[in-house]
């Protein structure tokens, strides 16, 4: 982070089909969304992504991976933090329509930082 640019630490729950769409990118960018998926949620906190992946990622797909990554303050400033069901649950709601322009606004790598087997 640079004061000129200043960046905001997020945090992203995924399954192993999209860690590898995510390693496939060099670690450098999030696959488009499906049909089904009109919402990309990066989340505020390593917790509330612990939990997720674990909770429901494992359940679901067999693993839960926890990424960590930074994006430019600017672009996310443009969005609402959303409460996801409870205090501690807030995430960023973007629009599918605008992961071109998020995954542009990432400065660095997409960091694996956890794995739930």
């Amino acid at each position: 982070m640079t004061i000129a640019n200043p960046t905001i630490t997020l945090w992203r729950p995924v399954g192993p089909k999209e860690l590898a769409l995510i390693a496939a990118s060099g670690m450098r960018a999030f696959p488009p969304r499906l049909p089904e998926q009109p919402i990309f949620y990066p989340v505020l906190t390593e917790a509330y992504a612990v939990k997720i992946a674990r909770d429901w990622n494992v359940p679901a797909s067999g693993s839960g991976h926890v990424l960590r990554f930074e994006v430019l303050r600017t672009f996310v400033d443009r969005y609402e933090v959303r409460e996801a069901g409870g205090r501690d649950h807030l995430e960023y709601w973007i629009p599918s329509e605008h992961l071109a322009e998020f995954n542009a606004a990432i400065v660095g790598p997409i960091v694996l930082v956890k794995t739930f087997p």
